[in-house]
Order: structure tokens, then sequence, then C-alpha cells
């Protein structure tokens, strides 16, 4: 009797793993690549080499040693994408400070939570961004600024933090301008960076940032050198980045998607990164592709959406693109055949993965078929190991579902200051437990069938609400849609389904379930239907389906009510 295969794959590789630091990584950018392009920034007119690039982080890393930060000490950034977030993410890591990643979309008592939980000595702020007054926030949380010598701020509910620096030439009392740090290094602090480059150890803490789970106060997933330069290293490779290459990277620098998959996939190739705006904005994004020239892109699904809807996507020349991913949430099977269809993207991959993981643990290859490449989150990438296992913790033959656990370099020190949670995701043999429900095929591809609490269970079947959002995929009307399980008396659970459809376009619950009539099974066929017009979704755009559902789970009670 032959046993069957086990769904454990690891990522076997001939080339070895950088047991370096950034900064020491990023300065052989620089020697190499120098005259390259290294950073381009749409809205503020930058356009800089590595070397320009370079000059200007040794100057910040100079100047936050002036200041009087030491290594280890935590730096906050709450601010969009700018080239002072490129500068900080490198000089932080050159001067040996942890970046502290900060949601934009944060408000008071989140700010206020995340500098405290890891004593930030300094923070790093945009003066405004959409709805978001930084500048007002900060003084609201500690109005003692506005009387404070800059650099020496004391606040009562932000007791650890003592400065406050403002990318902006007329900084509001008591902060400090960005632009003068270039300017604060002397003799001294640039031999201080040359001794650090020889003492900073790669396994150092580099990086905290804050996930957002939907119970409970978020938690700051600790990333090291070591995670994050080889995640960024070996996405490059499996996009097959070079020094000809150019970038348009229109998602969040404070997520892993920005400055991992984005800058450090970038700078360990000598591949420009090209920045579109502080924010995504489809127009904004399809103009800088065609006016760069670049030939990769980066997003989430609903942006290569946006994009493709656009009034005057038809008119962009998008010819130079290439390659790029599509990750950060659930990659539905024909968005991704449009965007190779219609985007030129012939050579565009998937990645999977989480922060925790710094990020990626699964990626498609420019080489993998693409039937392969639009269905699959691809193999495991090198120097990892991956296992799917059952609710009591066994590794469950090839193809049959379970929890993905990855383990290997990219698994994070744990959680800042939170050995309990870390300890529920991290279990002794160091497998960090994703949540995520996955199958490996006999080739080693993966397939993300949804997250366990995702899962519906309807009258004793299990529903993935994956499969059904990929079956209503296929109508041409449906643009966009999301499954998900509300309460129901009888069955426990019924599915229900949020559809956005194309512009112009009509249907009506009876439609959706015409369509789905004798292709799948009328257990899958979602029972309360909702057209809508936008999905609540996280700034990285994530769908934030307990708010879906929450909504409703309000809405069909009401209904119940008015007709009992």
């Amino acid at each position: 009797m032959t046993t069957p295969a086990l769904s454990y794959v690891n990522g076997l590789s001939d080339i070895p793993l950088f047991g370096e630091t950034i900064g020491t990584n990023f300065d052989r950018t620089v020697a190499q690549w120098g005259d390259r392009p290294g950073l381009i920034v749409r809205q503020q007119g930058v356009s800089w080499s590595y070397a320009e690039l370079g000059a200007k982080v040794d100057a910040f890393a100079a100047g936050l040693l002036a200041l009087g930060l030491h290594p280890g000490d935590r730096i906050g950034i709450w601010s969009p994408n700018n080239a002072e977030w490129v500068i900080t993410q490198f000089a932080t890591a050159k001067a040996g400070l942890v970046l502290v990643n900060i949601n934009p979309a944060y408000r008071l008592s989140e700010l206020e939570y995340a500098l405290n939980k890891v004593a930030c000595r300094a923070l790093i702020i945009a003066t405004k961004f959409k709805t978001s007054d930084y500048v007002g926030m900060v003084n609201t949380l500690a109005p003692e600024l506005a009387r404070a010598l800059p650099g020496r701020l004391t606040a009562e509910k932000l007791p650890k933090l003592e400065m406050v620096i403002e990318i902006n030439t007329h900084t509001a009392p008591g902060m400090i301008p960005f632009h003068s740090i270039l300017e604060m290094g002397a003799p001294a602090h640039r031999e201080r960076l040359q001794e650090l480059a020889g003492k900073l150890q790669f396994d150092d803490p580099i990086n905290i940032q804050f996930t957002s789970g939907t119970t409970g106060a978020p938690k700051g997933a600790t990333l090291t050198h070591h995670n994050i330069l080889n995640n960024g290293y070996f996405i490059g490779e499996a996009m097959k980045l070079t020094p000809q290459d150019k970038l348009c990277i229109p998602v969040p620098l404070y997520h892993c998607f920005g400055m991992v998959l984005g800058n450090l996939a970038c700078t360990t190739h000598g591949t420009a990164m090209v920045y579109p705006g502080e924010g995504f904005d489809p127009l904004a994004t399809l103009q800088t592709v065609a006016e760069e020239r670049c030939t990769g892109l980066h997003g989430v699904p609903t942006m290569f959406i946006a994009q493709m809807e656009h009034p005057q996507f038809a008119s962009f020349d998008l010819s130079s693109l290439r390659t790029g991913i599509m990750a950060g949430a659930p990659c539905p099977i024909e968005v991704m055949r449009r965007v190779v269809e219609t985007m030129n993207l012939s050579e565009i991959t998937i990645a999977y993965g989480m922060t925790e993981t710094s990020p990626v643990s699964f990626q498609t290859s420019v080489n993998d078929p693409l039937e392969r490449r639009v269905s699959t989150v691809g193999r495991v990438q090198p120097h990892l190991e991956v296992k799917i296992i059952d609710s009591e913790g066994r590794i469950v033959p090839r193809g049959v579902p379970g929890e993905l656990c990855t383990r290997g370099y990219a698994v994070m020190l744990g959680y800042w200051e939170d050995p309990e949670r870390t300890a529920q995701a991290i279990d002794a043999a160091r497998w960090m437990h994703t949540g995520d429900l996955a199958t490996i095929d006999e080739e080693g591809f993966c397939n993300i069938v949804g997250r366990i609490k995702d899962l519906v269970i309807r009258g004793g079947e299990n529903i993935y609400p994956r499969e059904v959002e990929e079956f209503l995929y296929r109508h041409p009307k449906i643009e966009d849609v999301q499954v998900f399980g509300v309460p129901d008396k009888r069955f426990g659970e019924e599915l229900c389904a949020w559809i956005k459809l194309r512009a112009h376009e009509h249907m009506t619950a009876d439609d959706v379930r015409a369509f789905c009539t004798g292709q799948i099974a009328h257990y899958k066929v979602p029972r309360h239907i909702k057209f809508v017009e936008s999905f609540p979704m996280t700034v990285t755009g994530k769908m934030q389906k307990f708010i879906m559902r929450d909504e409703m789970t309000r809405e069909l009670g009401l209904q119940e009510a008015r007709t009992a």
C-alpha cells in the first residue's frame, strides 16, 4: 500500500541567503548601480539616481544620530508614500534604529496605543493626507508640543516621545523640519555610521509593523534585517528584476507590500522604485506607468480592477509592462486573466504571505505556466518550509485543505513585548500558524481556499467563500464580489454575497441565483444577495468581511423582526 504524499514542502535553492544588514546591502547597490535611476516620485518631481538617493540616506542617518538617537531606539513614521519615507527606511536601518510603521489611517487612540506600546522616542509625520490632519492629531495627544523646544518634548499621554519630525519646510511649533536633519550630521556622526556598519547584526530587530486584528489591540510584528532583506531579494528573483527595470509601486509603504515587495525587491536588484502618488489613484498610476515606461506594477486586486475600469484606460500605452505582483488579498482568476490580456503583464506573479512572515512564503514565477499563475499562489519561496495541518496538528495528504504553517528565516522575532500572543502564533518548533486554509498539490503549487474564521458551515456542509467568489467572477456583469456567512436559525449559517456590478449593468438577486443553478452545489448558492457600490476595506485593500457580516446581520435581524 502506497503512503499518500504529505502536504509538506521546502524551498531548495542554490542561492544562499544574505548574511548582512540592509545598510551593507544598500551600500553595495549604490556602489554598483549608482548612475542608474534609483527613486522616482511623481507627485514630488523627484528623480534621483541610486548615488543621489544613497547620499541623502547617509546624510539623514547621520542626522538621526546627531539628534541623540541610538541603535535599538524606536522611531515611528506616520505618512503616506513620499521620498522622505524611502529615505527614512534605509537611513534608520543604517543607524540601527527600529522603524515603526504607523498606518496612515490611524486615529488618536490607535496612534497613542502604537507609540506607547513600543516606546517610540521619535516620530516622523506628514502634515496631512486626505482627511487626516496629522499635525492636529499629534497636538491633540501632546498639547505640550506647542511650548516645547524641538526635540525636547515631555508629554503626559506620550511619556516616551521626545521628538516630532515634520515632513514640511514650515513646521508647526515644537517640531523639527525633516530637511534640516539632512544637514545635522557632523564628521563624527559619519564616522559613527561607519562603525555601526561593522557592529550591527542581521538578526537585530529593524522594523515593527502593527497587524490589524479584527478583535483586540493591534500586535507589533517585529522583523529583522535578515527577515525582510532576504524576502525582498527572493521576491525580486521570482519577478526576474534587473537594473533595467522600473517598478511602479502604488501600494502603501507602511505595509510590507510597499517597503519589502516594492523597495527591497528593487534595491537588491538595482531596479528603479517609482511612486505614482501619496495614495492609490488609478489615473495617476496609469499615467506614471505610461510616462516612465515602467516594466513592473504592483497592486491588490481592487487596484488592478480600478485601473482596467477607468474610462481613460484604453488611451494609455502600457506596452512597457512585463511583470509585477498581485497580492494582499485573494486574487480572482478572472481578474488575473484580464490583467495579463489588457495590461500587457505577461509575467505578472501572485504572492502570498503575511506580515509575520516578512511577508511572502509562496509566489508564482514568471516561468510558471499561465494556468498555474492565475489559479494558484505558486510554490514555496527559497529557504522556507511550509506544512498544511489538520485541527489536531497532523500534516494532511496533498490536496487536502488544512491550516498553512510557515517556518524559516522569514518568521518574525515575535510580537513586540507580547509573549502570550507570540506563543499563540509561533509554536515551540518555530512554525508560524497563519490561520489560512490552503491545499498543496502534487507539484507543490499552493491554493489558498480561505481563512479558518471565514469558513462557512451550513447545515454541516463546509463552504469556502473563495470558491463561490471565483465562480461569480465569471459573470460578465459582475465587477467584484465578496461572499461570507451570516447566522441562520435553521442551518446555523447561510451564505451571503455582496456584489458590485460593472458600470451601467443591471442584475437582480434572482439573476444571480439562476446563474448559479446547475453550476454549483445548491448549498453553495448564496441565499442573501446585496448589490453595493463599494466594500469596506483596510488601507492596504484587504476586504473587511467582519464589517459586511455585522451589517447584514443587523439588516436581516430588522427584517426578521418586522415580519415576525
